[in-house]
């Protein structure tokens, strides 16, 4: 069935709600706090109820917004938007190994010896749950 066009259970969809309780993100506490709830929403994969998805498009939309407005000035360079992302949310270069595909590429694009890839700004987007543009 296509996700797109699945009926809500408005009454399930409030319980997620109540619990999850999406604002609009104004501090670094209430974007981590929003990051745990998407997290915790994507782990379940596939097996994501109609309900938890609007959820998750919800909470996306919301980190997105928050980012966008703080993280990426406008002259900012992809490196610098990289490293302000990583230093935010305490993430080490190790931790980015995967998403580069090795250490020694993650190694060389965090010291600016190479560029950030199409490939590795979708991967960043992905990871960080940013816009890829960040990154290019």
């Amino acid at each position: 069935m296509n996700r797109a066009v699945r009926k809500i259970d408005p009454a399930r969809y409030r319980r997620l709600l109540s619990r999850t309780m999406p604002v609009v993100i104004e501090t670094e506490e209430e974007n981590a706090r929003m990051l745990i709830a998407v997290e915790k929403l994507m782990k379940k994969g596939e097996n994501l109820s109609a309900e938890e998805e609007k959820l998750l498009k919800l909470l996306v939309r919301l980190v997105e917004d928050f980012e966008q407005r703080y993280y990426r000035p406008d002259e900012a360079e992809p490196l610098e938007v990289l490293h302000h992302l990583m230093e935010a949310r305490g993430i080490k270069q190790s931790q980015l190994w995967e998403v580069f595909g090795s250490k020694g590429i993650a190694s060389e694009v965090l010291s600016g010896k190479r560029g950030i890839s199409k490939t590795h700004a979708r991967a960043l987007a992905n990871y960080f749950h940013v816009p890829a543009d960040l990154f290019v």
